[in-house]
């Protein structure tokens, strides 16, 4: 299948690249491969490539930044483990065609959301 013109790399701002992998790894079991001490790298398994690079902006809707969208079977499991490994939900769980989801801040005040049917 060709690649050319699909959505292929993802780069995100973080403050602390420690803490951005431990919360990562912790909610979402995701892997990194650090390049050097300003950037990291998850792999596929995330559901697409990406990487944070040392910054100390961040990524909100209301600074109109798009918003990545995680989906889960277990919408109030995956709330618990977002809190529990120090992210913040700045909205709560809401219905919308198609399903219910929630936002959160993770570590780093980047904003992501969460959904499921």
């Amino acid at each position: 299948m060709s690649q050319t013109a699909k959505i292929n790399y993802l780069e995100l701002p973080a403050k602390d690249l420690t803490t951005t992998k431990t919360f990562f790894t912790t909610v979402f079991d995701w892997q990194f491969t650090d390049y050097g001490p300003e950037y990291c790298a998850f792999n596929e398994s995330a559901g697409l490539a990406g990487g944070f690079y040392l910054s100390g902006q961040n990524a909100r809707v209301e600074s109109g930044s798009v918003l990545v969208v995680f989906y889960s079977d277990d919408l109030l499991d995956t709330q618990t483990k977002v809190e529990q490994a120090g992210g913040q939900i700045n909205q709560a769980v809401f219905a919308f065609p198609g399903g219910r989801r929630f936002h959160f801040l993770d570590p780093n005040g980047n904003e992501f959301a969460v959904w499921s049917e």
